[in-house]
């Protein structure tokens, strides 16, 4: 019987990679083999480093691109892969995350975001939608309010954005984990002032 294949997703600031790093604690203590991985991409605290925002950090064992083959005898003797920031990979490296579970079965735990800041969803996130055999929340709460999170804002001088690239590592704008309301909120107020704006020059 095969391994599984999860997808463990949140808004920004869910404590989803301090989720990773208990899990691969946990592991450990039982004397057990895990494989971190990280998207090469992702270089915000180093080449090597998955840190939360907590101030844990781990060094990933493999750095992966989005053309990457992985070697399965690098795997030889792991009881679980962990895969952080999975949003930033591809397509192709999410099925061979499932193959992996197939042919090795050994378990994959992924975690990441859903949805970018226009609430459209990441490739590697759309892909696990599709294949996970177990997709789970890691909740968090709106940062305007006590409701659950769902979606992900992001703010340039103050003010709420749909505009720009979706992937921004170590941009100065800030995200901000929100739920529908305040989602939808903040942007109508944001673009109701830009046409004001607009209108006055």
């Amino acid at each position: 019987m095969a391994a599984k294949l999860y997808f463990r997703y949140g808004t920004v600031g869910s404590a989803k990679t301090l989720n990773l790093l208990a899990v691969a604690h946990n592991y450990q203590q039982q004397g057990k083999k895990v494989c971190l991985i990280k998207p090469k991409i992702d270089t915000r605290f180093g080449e090597n480093c998955i840190r939360s925002r907590a101030g844990l950090q781990a060094d990933a064992h493999l750095i992966i691109d989005n053309n990457a083959v992985i070697n399965l005898e690098d795997l030889t003797g792991v009881s679980c892969i962990l895969v952080d920031e999975v949003q930033f990979m591809s397509k192709g490296i999410i099925d061979q995350f499932r193959n992996i579970t197939k042919e090795l079965l050994i378990p994959v735990i992924c975690y990441g975001l859903r949805t970018d800041f226009r609430s459209q969803l990441f490739e590697g996130s759309k892909r696990l939608m599709e294949l996970a055999d177990a997709i789970e929340e890691v909740k968090s709460t709106c940062y305007f309010c006590n409701k659950k999170s769902v979606f992900n804002l992001k703010h340039v001088n103050g003010k709420a954005t749909v505009e720009g690239p979706a992937i921004q590592l170590g941009a100065e704008e800030l995200y901000f984990p929100v739920c529908y309301k305040c989602y939808m909120n903040q942007i109508k107020d944001s673009v109701s002032e830009k046409k004001l704006s607009e209108v006055s020059k």
